[in-house]
């Protein structure tokens, strides 16, 4: 887990942008669109939003619920795979919103559409997060340290 400032700076926008990515091919995949220019052009604001959303809304109460939980706070593994979770739970509830919009309009802003997306993403994020971007960010934290120490 980061240590410092720049080293949450630097965690918060790998996970960001690579949770991001992950699950813009996905959804681009999804409506069969999957393109490098679909991905491309889609990016930069889904990143921003997704950013935004993370440092004002969904971080400090995914933290504060995960750090309630029931697990060994002495094992920081622990602790992650909590805040992951929780911050997959509230960022696939804004983002998934945040999809319908762009992709489909307002109108289609409805609780059918919003659950049949919002489980659909969740299915993704869950393994994505887990298994390939948090394991990422992670190397590019440590890498990161030990760059900082060779200095």
């Amino acid at each position: 887990m980061p240590k410092n400032k720049k080293e949450s700076w630097l965690f918060t926008g790998c996970m960001c942008g690579l949770m991001v990515l992950g699950m813009s091919i996905y959804n681009i995949a999804l409506h069969g669109e999957l393109s490098v220019i679909a991905v491309i052009s889609g990016f930069p604001f889904a990143f921003l939003v997704a950013l935004l959303l993370d440092l004002f809304v969904v971080g400090k109460p995914a933290k504060k619920i995960a750090l309630s939980l029931p697990t060994n706070k002495e094992k920081g593994w622990q602790v992650g795979i909590s805040i992951s979770i929780c911050m997959i739970l509230g960022m696939v509830s804004f983002m998934s919103m945040f999809g319908i919009v762009m992709e489909m309009g307002w109108q289609y802003l409805n609780w059918g559409t919003y659950l049949h997306t919002w489980i659909f993403n969740f299915i993704m994020a869950l393994p994505l997060q887990l298994i390939i971007v948090r394991p990422l960010s992670v190397s590019v934290l440590n890498l990161s340290r030990r760059n900082a120490l060779k200095a």
